[in-house]
This record gives structure tokens, C-alpha cells and sequence, in this order.
């Protein structure tokens, strides 16, 4: 893992932060929050949770380790999964139970961390039932973007799991074999966020976070494109005809102590 990133980031390693990139704003209230309602935490089954983004009515885009315990590398079951839709101070906009949930081909969790890894890092979670809710608009995605482009991120993190916060501006200093190498601010809990481009002024989401990293001192976040991903997801959920069904009564998941040794959580190489 050491090598290959540092690979990647030793031609631009100087400007690994820059002068353009913003702080983190909390989203905590309603008005502050309302372009980014389809942005919502994952709870995932009790334990953790991670960050996804509503990309259609019923689908919720995120990293795919978040899908998986840590501890036996075992796939978490899609109904212990639930997405709160612009989770805000102990209330959501929408609650919605996973009814399918699904990772790329080449996706394996276990196993020592790779480029492979990071970039096939993307899930594509299907609702049980779809939110149609005019304040919770999903999200385009579009292509990923060049070194040296301007995104931004919201996120929810260890620190600040009930309220999302976002930043506006960090930069994209690396971009190599689908993987993106990224200057914003993220930590725990902010597996699976969006990162988005704001062409024309629109958000639309180029990228999932996957991990944190450290070079040279410095933190980094490391990103998967999804517009290809994206596409054999789609193509899977609409040609695969196995349907889950959740037990009856499983609405809602109750978060409880939260575990930092779940799956939901980051890889943290440093260099």
C-alpha cells in the first residue's frame, strides 16, 4: 500500500494541501442543510456506520466495506442496514431499510490493502421502498475529474456523527488507475461520502471516499470513480432477479454503542 501511493503522489507532493481548500462547515441546520438532504448516514447493523448518497429514488451509493465486518470479513446482512436520509440532531428526512446491496466483481475485503482495493470500492444499496420526497433530491454523478480540479465533500465522521458537514473546496492532486488522491478532510465514518463536482453549479458525485491516508505528514483522502463502477452495478440490479426479503417488523435499526472495529470504518496507510 505504501508503495504505490507514494508512487502516485510523489510528482505532486508539494501541494498536497492548498491554499484554495476550505474548512469544514457543519450543515446543522435545516436552511444550511437543505441542498444536501439526499446526503445520509448509514447505520449499519447497530454497530457503525458510514456515509451514502441517494442517486436515484431508490438507490444509495457508498463504499463497499462498509457492506462487511471487520472482525470476520463476512458480509453484513443488507436489512441490518439502514439509511437516514439528511440525518440532522437525532431526526432524518427519511428512513430506509437495504433491501439489496451490491459490490463490484473485483471487490475483496479481505486481504492487505491494494489500488485494486481502493478502486473498486463502491456499493450500490437498494431501498426497500423508494423516497419520493420533493426535499430529497438524488444526485447526478459525472465523469471523474482531472488532476488539479476543485470538489467537495459531505460527510458525517466519529466526531460529528450527527450532523453532516461539508466542505467546499479541496483539490484533486492525484489521479491514476481509477483511484483519486484528494486534499479534503475526512475521518471515520466518512467511508462511502460523496465527492462532488460543482460544474455550472450543480453537485454531482464523482467520486466515493474509501480511505484515509498520511503522506509525508500530511492526510490525504483516497477516492474510487464510479461513473464505470456505476455502470456495472446498474446492469447487475437489472438484469439479477434474486430478490431479499427482510423479515417482517424490520423498519428500523436502533443504533447502539458505537464500535470502532466494524467494517464500516477506514484503512488508514501511512507512509
Amino acid at each position: 500500500m505504501r508503495r504505490w501511493l507514494a508512487g502516485l503522489i510523489v510528482a505532486c507532493a508539494p501541494a498536497l494541501a492548498t491554499a484554495e481548500d476550505t474548512k469544514l462547515r457543519s450543515l446543522d441546520t435545516l436552511e444550511s442543510g437543505r441542498q444536501w438532504e439526499a446526503v445520509g448516514r448509514l447505520d449499519v447493523d447497530g454497530t457503525g456506520f458510514c456515509t451514502g448518497a441517494l442517486i436515484a429514488p431508490d438507490l444509495v451509493l457508498t463504499a463497499a466495506h462498509c457492506l462487511f465486518d471487520r472482525d470476520t470479513g463476512r458480509r453484513i446482512a443488507p436489512e441490518s442496514i439502514e439509511f437516514l436520509a439528511g440525518w440532522r440532531n437525532g431526526r432524518a428526512s427519511a428512513y430506509r431499510v437495504v433491501r439489496r446491496a451490491l459490490t463490484l466483481p473485483d471487490y475483496r475485503f479481505g486481504g492487505a490493502v491494494s489500488s485494486q482495493r481502493v478502486k473498486n470500492d463502491v456499493a450500490l444499496l437498494q431501498l426497500r421502498q423508494p423516497i419520493r420526497n420533493t426535499t430529497i433530491m438524488p444526485f447526478s454523478t459525472a465523469p471523474r475529474p482531472e488532476k488539479g480540479d476543485q470538489v467537495g465533500v459531505v460527510s458525517y465522521a466519529l466526531d460529528r456523527s450527527e450532523v453532516p458537514s461539508l466542505q467546499e473546496v479541496c483539490g484533486v492532486i492525484a489521479r491514476q488507475d481509477g483511484i483519486l488522491v484528494m486534499s479534503c478532510d475526512v475521518d471515520f465514518g466518512s467511508s462511502g461520502a460523496p465527492v462532488f463536482s460543482f460544474a455550472n453549479g450543480e453537485p454531482r458525485i464523482v467520486s466515493v471516499v474509501s480511505a484515509k491516508a498520511e503522506v509525508r505528514g500530511e492526510r490525504v483522502a483516497l477516492g474510487s470513480s464510479v461513473e464505470d463502477a456505476l455502470m456495472l452495478l446498474q446492469a447487475e440490479l437489472a438484469t439479477t432477479l434474486h430478490q431479499f426479503n427482510p423479515p417482517p417488523g424490520a423498519n428500523r435499526v436502533v443504533v447502539g454503542q458505537l464500535r470502532h472495529d466494524t467494517g464500516a470504518k477506514f484503512i488508514r496507510p501511512i507512509n
